[in-house]
């Protein structure tokens, strides 16, 4: 039987030198904070995929401002093989808090940015510095 990976989505959101990041409520890495994302649903498009996990887990309404990038390494997630599309979003409407499997949601300096669940270190750093920031 062939086996694929899953698709899953993150979300990038920034906000005057800050990032966007929730505190995942269940496993694997419950406690960490993360990227707002999740798995993209059948029959669904990887940017709807990704405005809907944000506003499930933040509350904020959200719109695609451009891919950030592709991550693919095997080993990113303990759950198996997941791909996942970065993108970067505009905050559209409300503000954020702690939904669906977030518990908390909310701003970080990008400069002082806590412990990080699967490869969003990463994600994170090569965003920033191919932003220059």
């Amino acid at each position: 039987m062939h086996q694929n990976p899953k698709l899953t989505v993150d979300g990038i959101i920034l906000r005057d030198a800050k990032v966007l990041l929730v505190k995942r409520k269940n496993q694997p890495f419950q406690g960490y904070h993360a990227l707002p994302g999740g798995f993209v649903e059948q029959g669904e498009t990887v940017e709807n995929a990704i405005v809907r996990e944000v506003l499930e887990e933040t509350g904020l309404k959200t719109e695609v401002k451009r891919l950030a990038g592709v991550y693919s390494d095997p080993a990113r997630d303990p759950r198996g093989h997941t791909v996942t599309v970065v993108f970067e979003l505009a905050a559209t409407e409300g503000e954020p808090r702690g939904g669906d499997d977030a518990s908390e949601a909310c701003f970080f300096d990008i400069h002082k940015l806590p412990e990080l669940a699967f490869d969003h270190s990463k994600i994170l750093s090569e965003f920033l510095t191919s932003q220059k920031l």
